[in-house]
């Protein structure tokens, strides 16, 4: 039998590398590639086949959150497995509705990373402990900011940690003026005034 091809994506060398060398201590898994950022996994994932992607949220480039509905809508039969420190009921929400198949805090076992990689290769959707019971505090989808697409979403994230549109711009590699125009469109889907309610309206949904 073939082992599962994995692909990691995380900005952090140390990291990826414990990650190779937990999950190829399983035969039936193989890790095919890694990468530091969400764009460069995704032009990989367009071209190689692979089976699935343990993704985490904040990486340079295109916010994850945009890389994960993309991969979703160019590679279906892909599984994504987010892998993140980010443990708000808002992340989780948005990640799931952009496509993820599974999501595991950092705060997780590491045993149960490999088994995750296999409940979702399996088409399970495991979720971790400290997140599972997510659901029993309420719908998030009741949340203004549960209106924002992933782009927006990923976008209102980076403007309230006080990033410059200039470099937002460049990071996403669109103009200054459409970020702009995002975070005049974010602010009226959440009913803001200015950018200081912007920090305050983060601060209190856990979204900083």
């Amino acid at each position: 039998m073939m082992p599962l091809r994995v692909v990691l994506a995380d900005d952090h060398a140390v990291v990826r590398t414990g990650y190779r060398r937990l999950l190829e201590l399983d035969e039936r898994l193989q890790v095919v590639g890694e990468f530091a950022d969400g764009d460069a996994a995704y032009l990989w994932l367009s071209r190689h086949p692979a089976d699935v992607l343990v993704l985490d949220l904040s990486m340079p480039g295109r916010g994850g959150l945009e890389v994960l509905r993309c991969l979703k809508a160019r590679v279906p039969a892909l599984r994504v497995l987010v892998f993140s420190m980010h443990d708000s009921p808002a992340i989780v929400a948005q990640a799931l509705r952009a496509g993820a198949d599974g999501y595991l805090t950092k705060s997780s076992a590491p045993d149960l990373l490999v088994d995750a990689v296999h409940r979702v290769a399996a088409g399970e959707r495991p979720l971790s402990d400290d997140i599972a019971g997510l659901a029993a505090e309420g719908d998030p989808k009741a949340l203004p900011h549960m209106r924002l697409s992933p782009r927006e979403f990923d976008l209102f994230r980076l403007l309230v940690r006080g990033i410059a549109l200039e470099d937002i711009a460049a990071q996403l590699y669109l103009s200054t003026k459409t970020i702009a125009n995002y975070q005049t469109l974010i602010r009226k889907k959440l009913g803001l005034a200015n950018v200081v309610e912007m920090y305050r309206y983060a601060r209190e949904h856990g979204l900083d």
